[in-house]
């Protein structure tokens, strides 16, 4: 029996781009580990990037070819794509990261639920990506 990928958590702009199909921006690795999560029913999103998204779309930032919310319900049927809730933990965990962290409140939800999840993370985010390595955060 083949071991289960370790769960892997999009950023907003990754999945954006994966469910764009916009390859270039994913890369050839990224997109490897996107379809072993999901194979593994392990590919997980964070219910904050839902409100990211329609932050983005309301502002004019992001255009989608349908209405937001059709477009992200279509977005959360993809197979193997888990969506996260905001839970009291993660909420508080949010709030007790290690210093130095932005104060970014999706950023914070965010890395609080990989760390929370055990998740890798899959972010282009520079912020996140040296916080993360400078505190022992499995990135992509």
């Amino acid at each position: 029996m083949a071991k289960a990928a370790k769960p892997l958590l999009l950023d907003t702009h990754f999945w954006i781009w994966h469910q764009l199909g916009v390859a270039e921006n994913v890369g050839h690795r990224a997109q490897g580990a996107i379809q072993e999560a999901a194979d593994a029913g392990n590919l997980l999103l964070s219910v904050i990037s839902v409100w990211e998204l329609g932050l983005l779309e309301a502002k004019g930032r992001i255009h989608l070819d349908s209405a937001c919310e059709d477009w992200v319900q279509e977005a959360l049927a993809t197979p193997g794509l888990v969506l996260v809730p905001l839970t009291p933990e993660i909420a508080i965990d949010s709030t007790r990261l290690p210093h130095p962290f932005h104060g970014d409140p999706a950023d914070r939800i965010i890395i609080a639920t990989a760390r929370r999840l055990g998740a890798r993370l899959a972010t282009r985010d520079a912020k996140m990506l040296a916080w993360g390595r400078k505190h022992g955060l499995a990135l992509l």
